[in-house]
């Protein structure tokens, strides 16, 4: 898919709209942070009991069912570079701060394990999901257990911040459960009963809060004032509400080669995502046609045609529209705690990052 969203030239005063070397730096970013904190990850995985350890562990792809190695990836790394980056930004070592960081990741995996379930998606990282591989108990209790290592990694960290982040990161976990409650919820609603603005909610609940919180656990952790902590946190949520909505597009029009995620899944699933909530509220001819599918459930061969009527409805024009102006309110608040745009330069990558992606 060819992503179009475009942040309007400039992200921040003084810094051009992103190119190859923008692209690199995020790369750069990425790495770091999986090479610092996969090796925390490892060695608070090993620690889970065997039954729980061998769902962990081929859930990020590092052993495969039978316990031989793994040929997966543990996946891109965005929530930890954010709490290293934001650190970074504000003159802080980011080697302080690896264990909150693993413990960010740790909470991501744990909602992953737990959605896959709800959702019931088969595929993820280009590999089956952890719960058709070994049942839908096995995989809800390694996600419990990934919360419980997240919380005892901030627990025994001796960083002065350690106690603040565990407070925060257990909020964001509660904020999660109640965006994926709303989530399920919309789904029993028909077509004509959810609204854009409890759709942005529960978005901003499900995806902005943890890396609203993984920008501002960095910024606990580099010793921020509290104006410039909730400042980071407004970024990640802004940025995250971006992340979502080009998510979103992806899941409709992405390439399955390139996302490991079977095309038009959530079509088909008749989730009412982003751009088909923008859609169906069109007063267009496209989104009552729309409606009239979502109506009734799928049927083999209508993948392209809700497509279409998404498309038509206006629905991709205004989730590409709204990441591109997410990013500029993200923006506004990241100059507000980090008003150098070099020093800010990892957590702009980032964000421009996952706006732009194409997986």
């Amino acid at each position: 898919m060819e992503n179009r969203c475009d942040t309007g030239g400039r992200t921040t005063e003084g810094r051009e709209t992103p190119g190859p070397s923008d692209a690199q730096e995020a790369a750069v970013v990425l790495e770091r942070a999986r090479a610092l904190v996969d090796p925390e990850l490892r060695r608070a995985l090993d620690s889970l009991p065997d039954s729980m350890r061998r769902v962990a562990l081929y859930h990020f792809g590092w052993e495969e069912a039978d316990g031989t190695p793994g040929t997966g990836n543990a996946g891109k790394a965005i929530r930890p570079a954010l709490v290293l980056s934001a650190v970074q930004a504000l003159g802080g070592q980011h080697g302080a701060a690896v264990r909150a960081a693993a413990a960010v990741e740790l909470i991501h995996n744990f909602s992953l394990l737990h959605d896959d379930v709800m959702d019931r998606d088969t595929t993820r990282r280009h590999r089956p999901t952890a719960w058709t591989v070994f049942g839908d108990a096995d995989a809800i209790l390694a996600g419990d257990a990934l919360q419980a290592l997240a919380l005892r990694m901030l627990a025994e960290d001796p960083h002065p911040a350690s106690s603040a982040a565990a407070a925060r990161l257990a909020d964001c976990v509660v904020e999660l459960c109640a965006g994926q409650h709303t989530d399920t919820a919309m789904e029993r609603l028909g077509p004509d009963e959810v609204t854009l603005d409890a759709c942005l909610a529960m978005a901003e609940a499900k995806t902005g809060a943890l890396l609203g919180s993984a920008c501002a656990i960095g910024g606990l952790y580099a010793g921020a004032s509290a104006a410039d902590v909730e400042a980071l946190d407004a970024f990640g949520r802004e940025a995250g509400l971006a992340f979502q909505l080009i998510d979103d597009v992806i899941g409709i029009w992405g390439n399955p080669v390139r996302t490991g995620k079977a095309a038009g899944a959530d079509l088909a699933a008749r989730k009412k995502s982003l751009p088909v909530v923008a859609a169906l509220t069109s007063d267009t001819p496209a989104a009552a046609e729309l409606a009239g599918l979502y109506a009734e459930p799928y049927r083999e061969g209508e993948l392209e045609r809700t497509a279409r009527a998404v498309e038509r409805a206006g629905g991709r024009d205004w989730a590409q529209a709204q990441a591109a102006d997410r990013m500029s309110r993200a923006m506004h608040e990241l100059s507000r705690a980090v008003p150098d745009p070099e020093a800010a330069g990892g957590l702009i990558a980032l964000a421009e990052f996952v706006t732009r992606r194409s997986s």
